[in-house]
């Protein structure tokens, strides 16, 4: 059974860091391109970066402060989180897909973690 399962949310002020984790089981992730989304309430999912053995891509909104890494030996994928601003306020989602590409849309992905809350207070 797949799993994947995000750790690290939580309430921080404007300006704060965090840094979110989520851990993979069930089958080989290495080969997999895994992502974070996010959602506010009353808001679309949308991207936040994607990390592959293509490389790393990252939406307009987070460039320069947000950071996506993997350990392929823990099976883990982490999201580095700087300067966070009130915006970056939502439910953030791992996800991973079978490909090697760099993909940007909730579709394209197979698994899903339930999420962890980011609050970031102004």
């Amino acid at each position: 059974q797949v799993q994947l399962v995000e750790s690290g949310g939580g309430l921080v002020q404007a300006g704060g860091s965090l840094r979110l984790s989520c851990a993979a089981s069930g089958r080989t992730f290495s080969n997999y391109a895994m992502a974070w989304f996010r959602q506010a309430p009353g808001k679309e999912r949308e991207f936040v970066a994607a990390i592959s053995w293509s490389g790393t891509v990252y939406a307009d909104s987070v460039k320069g402060r947000f950071t996506i890494s993997r350990d392929n030996a823990k099976i883990t994928v982490n999201l580095q989180m700087n300067s966070l601003k009130p915006d970056d306020t939502a439910v953030y989602y791992c996800a991973a897909g079978a490909t090697i590409f760099l993909l940007m849309r909730p579709s394209e992905y197979d698994f899903w973690g339930q999420g962890t809350q980011v609050t970031v207070s102004s």
